[in-house]
């Protein structure tokens, strides 16, 4: 079955006009290009994940598909509305979390901050209460006392987490979140992470999602935009972008009882010089690090021919690319 589009940004383009200081009284205007005509999707039951070094991008692009900033080119489409043509409209189609600590009232508590944001999106009596009770319960706000502790004494983690039950008081179909687990405690932020994919994929909803952290992207996204420098430069799932970056995976054996020499003799004889391997010895043995793209091949040969010399392997394992070494990767901009 086919996802309907949510989210459909074409050739968005933004750039700001600040100025640099030169010296201690003089400064000269810079023109710096945020983004440079991006265009993506994001389709209904689907996290899409905006990656990138700081100043990529991200956080204007999520602005923007917030109507919150204007693009200079380029449109936005609200389940196929145009958005700055209807604002008013697509805002209530938003939940939108920008910043964890922005936006609340100090001398309210986490219940009554909640409760004001759900009168300003049009929901009251019985309805209020119900939605704002299933949002505590979800975020799991009252065993944090959250709902009659004032906001001024919140810790970082419950702040974070009011944001987003801010974001969710209206029920959207359309999340936008940028970094929502910065900052936080790995409780929190696997409370986060686990919500936003049930969201996503138990209720359909569609979530554009930026982070720094790779592991969280992996475990969380559906699909991955890696932006840098305002451009789009990779876009897929996290296997599909591993697979996109020329980096060699790792076959790593640990050897006992063995001499260092003997195996390095061995592993030339059947891989030749061209395939640089890295013998070193540690406690109780001797750890092989052999570099290649296709480690099935070498491991069927290495380990028959080990058989044979009476080489003790104690384990194996193939190391394949991170996430992070892709982040890496496009950010240094080492794209053809």
């Amino acid at each position: 079955m086919t996802k309907t589009v949510a989210i459909e940004a074409k050739g968005l383009a933004k750039k700001y006009i600040t100025k640099k200081r030169t010296s201690i009284f003089k400064s000269k205007v810079e023109v710096v290009e945020a983004l440079k005509g991006i265009s993506f999707n994001v389709k209904y039951g689907e996290v899409v994940g905006l990656l990138g070094p700081n100043g990529a991008g991200k956080t204007t692009t999520i602005k923007i598909i917030a109507t919150l900033l204007r693009p200079d080119k380029g449109k936005v489409y609200i389940d196929g509305l145009d958005a700055f043509s209807n604002i008013s409209i697509i805002r209530r189609k938003l939940g939108i979390m920008l910043t964890v600590e922005k936006g609340f009232y100090p001398r309210l508590t986490g219940l009554e901050n909640l409760e004001y944001f759900g009168v300003l999106y049009g929901l009251y009596g019985s309805k209020l209460k119900e939605r704002v009770n299933f949002i505590i319960k979800l975020l799991e706000l009252d065993s944090l006392n959250a709902t009659t502790k004032l906001y001024e004494e919140f810790s970082l983690g419950m702040k974070a987490r009011l944001a987003f039950a801010r974001a969710l008081i209206h029920n959207p179909q359309i999340l936008l979140l940028d970094e929502p687990t910065l900052g936080l405690d790995p409780i929190s932020a696997r409370r986060i992470r686990s919500i936003v994919k049930d969201l996503a994929h138990k209720e359909g909803k569609a979530i554009l999602y930026t982070t720094h952290n790779m592991f969280e992207a992996e475990i969380v996204c559906d699909r991955i935009l890696l932006i840098n420098k305002g451009i789009i430069v990779a876009e897929g799932t996290p296997e599909e972008l591993k697979s996109k970056i020329p980096k060699l995976k790792i076959i790593k054996i640990n050897i006992r009882n063995c001499i260092k020499e003997n195996v390095e003799r061995v592993l030339s004889e059947i891989l030749g010089s061209d395939i640089k391997v890295k013998v070193e010895s540690v406690e109780g043995g001797l750890k092989v690090k052999i570099p290649v793209s296709k480690p099935e091949e070498v491991v069927s040969l290495v380990l028959k021919t080990f058989v044979k010399k009476n080489i003790d392997v104690i384990n194996l394992s193939i190391e394949e690319p991170s996430l992070e070494d892709v982040f890496i990767y496009f950010a240094k901009g080492e794209t053809s």
